[in-house]
């Protein structure tokens, strides 16, 4: 079993939405793929709903921890890339997210605006590490 260890270190300021690093001994490391906004056949969701596409991210993260034997509270830290990133993309994507990660126990979090995404509909792809 894996022990993981979520550190706010004083001299940085309290994120509420992210741990600033995440220790972890033991067990075994999955890296999961960039997720993007797509259904089981492949259909993009959410086309221009950058709260849909979201919550579809989501969904297929959850659907690959689970297949790799971990949830989210296994998740030590994700990356997460923004089409044309606005600071007003923030709070949609943390309402979203905060549903599915732990409020005590963030992972580790990087945020990129980037230019574009593998199709021109995608908005947000997020990839994730997890250590059960």
């Amino acid at each position: 079993m894996a022990e993981l260890r979520h550190i706010r270190p004083e001299g940085l300021s309290n994120a509420p939405t992210y741990s600033h690093a995440v220790a972890a001994t033991g067990g075994t490391t999955i890296f999961i793929s960039g997720q993007i906004a797509v259904d089981s056949a492949g259909k993009t969701v959410g086309v221009g709903d950058l709260a849909a596409q979201t919550e579809q991210v989501m969904t297929n993260l959850g659907i690959a921890l689970e297949a790799a034997g971990a949830a989210f509270a296994d998740v030590v830290k994700i990356t997460t890339f923004v089409v044309n990133y606005e600071p007003a993309h923030r709070p949609v994507i943390a309402e979203v997210r905060g549903r599915y990660l732990s409020a005590d126990n963030p992972p580790a979090s990087t945020l990129l605006g980037v230019t574009a995404l593998a199709a021109p509909d995608y908005l947000i792809e997020i990839e994730a590490t997890a250590v059960i």
